[in-house]
């Protein structure tokens, strides 16, 4: 099922969190996040997820990885500027401090936020 207007949503969830910045953990919270884009997109949306654009970001200003230093100018920035051209957040379960900073800017602009994938407007329960 589609909707009329593709929303643009962001799936926001742990990442670093709880990983120590092990890359085999890291992949398994991106992958998480990821399962989440499918149904996004098959609804008749475009799914966003931060580190889709922080990631390379952060590669191309020289960070051998998320905890470099030059982390932290790149990866909450990233999402804090995506979320003025999303639609919509999905709060994936888990502590995450990144996300819950999404959801707060979310609320901010007055974007709904979803907690629950079936909520997602035109995702098939």
């Amino acid at each position: 099922m589609t909707t009329a207007k593709p929303l643009m949503i962001l799936i926001a969830g742990p990442y670093r969190s709880g990983t120590g910045d092990h890359p085999d953990l890291l992949a398994a919270n991106l992958h998480r996040l990821e399962e989440a884009a499918w149904p996004i997109f098959r609804a008749g949306h475009v799914p966003m997820i931060g580190e889709w654009v922080a990631l390379p970001v952060l590669r191309g200003a020289g960070a051998d990885g998320v905890g470099d230093p030059i982390a932290q100018e790149v990866l909450y920035p990233t999402a804090q500027r995506l979320l003025q051209h999303c639609d919509a957040v999905l709060r994936l379960p888990g502590v995450s401090t990144g996300a819950d900073q999404d959801v707060a800017i979310a609320r901010e602009r007055g974007v709904p936020v979803y907690y629950d994938i079936a909520d997602v407007p035109g995702v098939a329960a």
